[in-house]
């Protein structure tokens, strides 16, 4: 029997780069298959991450208030207004008064602006990384159980029919940072507390800036988000 052999190794492609299917490109060879089906990259067998991988456990997590900030827009009250610039939370109390959440962002060739409304709250939600997230990192697992462990944390806010979500996280050092595949990350208290406070068919809409007025009113009010620490390793002595 003659072995088969398709598509080139060395073929490459471009694939949409956000895993939800919005936004930027990222660059990766195109895999090829043996007679067995097994993709290769690069020559050598793709090794995949398991079918399930438990989130641990799920400890109760109390509410951690939001700062109560003065807000003079126009946006509607009881909305959520995301500002990704900022990577802050709004939400609409008044005409003149809003809560404010910091939040993490979409990195670049993630970020993504618009209008969606809370389609679902899910506590403990399971994770399921998308399939090009997993192509980029093998190791993950098709689905993760809900848990401490799991990146979207305590609580998901689901936006629209899309794959985006407002969401608590397992790492709160990424708060404040551009450090997302789209999603928005709050801590586990914010985005409890958040949750508590607003139904399904809430209107969340997600702007690159606020107004210029708006901007600085809020920025005399709430400190800017700290620039990520550089990281220093410590070199070891010649023995």
């Amino acid at each position: 029997m003659l072995a088969l052999v398709t598509a080139d190794a060395a073929q490459a492609q471009f694939w949409g780069g956000a895993p939800y299917g919005r936004g930027g490109y990222y660059y990766r060879q195109q895999p090829g298959y043996s007679m067995f089906g097994f993709p290769w990259d690069d020559y050598r067998p793709r090794r995949f991450g398991p079918a399930v991988s438990s989130g641990g456990e799920r400890p109760a997590i109390e509410r951690l208030e939001p700062r109560k900030v003065s807000f003079p827009s126009s946006f509607p009250v009881g909305s959520i207004v995301i500002d990704t610039k900022g990577r802050q939370l709004f939400l609409v109390q008044s005409p003149s008064e809003a809560l404010h959440y910091p939040i993490s962002v979409g990195r670049e060739g993630f970020s993504w602006t618009g209008t969606e409304a809370i389609s679902r709250k899910a506590e403990w939600p399971d994770w399921h990384p998308p399939a090009e997230m997993r192509w980029r990192d093998p190791r993950l697992p098709e689905k993760m159980t809900g848990g401490i462990k799991n990146p979207l944390g305590a609580m998901a806010l689901y936006l629209g029919s899309s794959l985006y979500r407002i969401h608590g996280t397992n790492d709160p050092t990424s708060i404040g940072r551009a450090a997302s595949s789209g999603c928005f990350r709050m801590l586990n208290g914010h985005i409890v507390d958040l949750a508590a406070r607003v139904d399904v068919g809430t209107t969340v809409e997600v702007v690159h800036r606020l107004p210029p007025e708006l901007e600085k009113a809020v920025a005399d009010q709430v400190p800017p988000p700290e620039a990520p620490k550089p990281v220093v390793t410590k070199r070891s002595r010649p023995s």
